[in-house]
């Protein structure tokens, strides 16, 4: 059985971490926050004092970090895995950062004979927990074929994309899509209220025909409700955005509803609002239109 180290254990990495334990492996955790380890040493994993530490009692090593700089700091900084990975291990960076920075990190790794593997997900924290994420993998097929066992403990989906940096792409499509369709969800049922037709009748109308999805079926319900509680806040989907503009703007690809989106994002930030569920753009319309979509009980 492989040992496996995992950086990173916050919303998303704690419950991962945790399937993996659950599933048999032996797990080396680390997080900066010495408490977010203890939980994983309750849960049976064996915790490291720091990234390099992780590098040296593992097989392969899986990283879920906030951002770009957090990779390149826990994989390359002092202390860092490079200062203890020896050549073989594979390092799958599930965390969701800029394309180009997954394939600056994967140079350095294969500079030390490391294969890296990038690898974000998309589900939120239900599905962290479930163990039912949807995995976007880039990288090489016979790494993807290594790794591929210790992934579907975490995910209902792993899919490889391309060569590294093609998981990174595809993940920033997925947060464009996601975050577009939350917001078309929002602007709707806004309109729909303020012409006096019931939300949740329009929902149940329309849930079965062609403007279905799981953003309609996972976010309208929590609109109604008013429960922004954190399934992937805001500020981690604005950050997310942020790497889909720098992208589009090396690539010179226009980008306009993807742009508005952030700029609704940006706008809900400043309100406070940064810790609050995706599906919180509803906010932004209440807002903006004098009424709330909170359903009375």
């Amino acid at each position: 059985m492989k040992r496996i180290g995992f950086i990173g254990l916050g919303l998303m990495g704690e419950p991962m971490a945790i399937n993996l334990v659950k599933a048999g492996y032996k797990v080396i955790a680390y997080d900066r926050n010495p408490e977010r380890t203890e939980v994983l040493v309750q849960e049976g994993a064996t915790a490291a004092s720091g990234p390099r530490e992780v590098a040296q009692a593992s097989d392969v090593i899986i990283t879920m970090l906030p951002n770009s700089p957090h990779v390149k700091e826990v994989v390359l900084g002092e202390n860092g895995l490079i200062e203890g990975i020896r050549a073989g291990q594979y390092v799958v960076d599930m965390s969701s950062i800029a394309p180009l920075v997954a394939q600056e990190v994967a140079e350095a790794l294969a500079e030390k004979g490391v294969t890296m593997l990038d690898a974000p997900v998309s589900g939120g924290v239900e599905k962290a927990r479930a163990g039912t994420l949807a995995v976007m993998v880039g990288g090489t097929e016979e790494a993807f074929a290594a790794v591929k066992e210790i992934l579907e403990v975490m995910a209902g989906s792993v899919t490889l994309v391309g060569p590294v940096g093609a998981g990174q792409t595809t993940k920033l499509v997925n947060q464009m899509i996601v975050a577009s369709n939350i917001a078309i969800v929002a602007e709707a049922m806004t309109l729909g209220k303020k012409a006096g037709v019931d939300p949740e009748r329009i929902f149940q109308a329309i849930r079965g025909g062609l403007a279905a999805s799981q953003c309609l079926e996972d976010k309208a319900p929590r609109m109604f409700s008013g429960n922004f509680a954190p399934g992937f806040r805001i500020s981690l989907h604005a950050k997310d955005l942020a790497n889909v503009i720098e992208t589009s703007q090396d690539l010179h690809v226009a980008i306009p509803l993807t742009t508005q989106v952030m700029q609704m994002m940006q706008a809900l930030i400043n309100d406070q609002h940064e810790d609050v569920d995706h599906g919180g753009l509803a906010l932004f319309y209440e807002k903006m239109n004098s009424l709330s979509l909170k359903q009375e009980s």
